[in-house]
């Protein structure tokens, strides 16, 4: 009898040491040899030269998607009244703020957007005094060297907007982007051929500040295969009528330097499964495949 009850024992501790180590391998998105820095994956570029990371934190995010969906969404009021907005490259919100809003606490760029901030920085720029920029790029565009082209542009935007916060995704963080991205999919991003979204930068950058995120404006991975007739525009300040759906499916398949939207959804998914994130307008079904 104190045989059996010490094997019961044993079968309970093994139990449940499988159990919290099974909780631990669900909850973690890369492998452990590649540590998640979090916020300082971010640092301020500074025309003097010091390392500055990223110090923000709050309570509830709103990420505001560049969608066509948010058209007639009629919820401006509701994101202004978030905590912290997140919006992407050069989303406007003048002449949208009914849909869309009109705060913005950060604003994530992709390395090919800078040419648009700079055409627009008396609007983006000049009226962004409490607004933090991130950007990211590739290390050949992002490099400190004197080399980086794009690095170049942006250290002259800081001495020139000394009240914007401008910070820059380092090598480190974008490489954990890509680890994060394989570990989900089983795929090495850069043998695929795609380039991350600044989607996929927001989102992750989302998780490291904010404790809950509601992402506005973003279809699921089913959506486009519901709605195959769905005319919907890619972006909802954009004149020229691209559809979302024909872009998705474009950069899904295309062989090389597409983005794989439907992919990375099917990814935020999972997130969302893990972490409080909710989808609104459309809202998202997240049971479990």
């Amino acid at each position: 009898m104190k045989y059996l009850k010490t094997c019961w024992i044993c079968v309970v501790s093994i139990s449940l040491f499988l159990l919290f180590w099974g909780g631990h391998v669900l909850k973690s998105d890369v492998p452990s040899f590649l540590p998640n820095i979090g916020l300082r994956g971010y640092v301020k570029i500074n025309p003097d030269g010091r390392n500055q990371f990223l110090e923000m934190r709050c309570s509830a995010c709103a990420l505001v998607s560049s969608s066509g969906q948010m058209l007639g969404a009629g919820i401006g009021g509701e994101i202004d009244s978030t905590a912290c907005v997140f919006r992407m490259n050069m989303a406007p919100t003048r002449g949208y703020e009914k849909d869309v809003g009109n705060r913005t606490t950060v604003r994530v760029v992709s390395h090919t957007s800078v040419p648009l901030l700079l055409r627009d920085q008396n609007y983006l720029l000049r009226s962004s005094l409490g607004t933090t920029y991130v950007f990211w790029g590739p290390e050949r565009h992002m490099r400190q060297d004197g080399k980086g082209r794009v690095f170049n542009i942006l250290l002259k935007i800081a001495r020139e907007y000394t009240g914007v916060g401008i910070y820059a995704v380092t090598k480190e963080r974008i490489q954990y982007c890509d680890q994060v991205f394989e570990n989900q999919t089983g795929k090495n991003r850069m043998k695929t051929g795609s380039f991350l979204s600044t989607g996929f930068f927001t989102m992750i950058l989302a998780m490291d500040m904010c404790e809950s995120i509601h992402v506005y404006g973003m279809v699921d991975k089913n959506y486009c295969s519901r709605a195959s007739n769905s005319v919907v525009p890619y972006h909802y300040f954009e004149r020229r009528h691209v559809g979302e759906c024909r872009t998705y499916r474009y950069h899904e398949h295309v062989r090389h330097g597409g983005h794989r939207f439907i992919t990375e959804k099917a990814i935020y998914a999972q997130w969302a499964m893990r972490h409080r994130i909710t989808f609104k307008h459309p809202s998202w079904s997240l049971a479990k495949d």
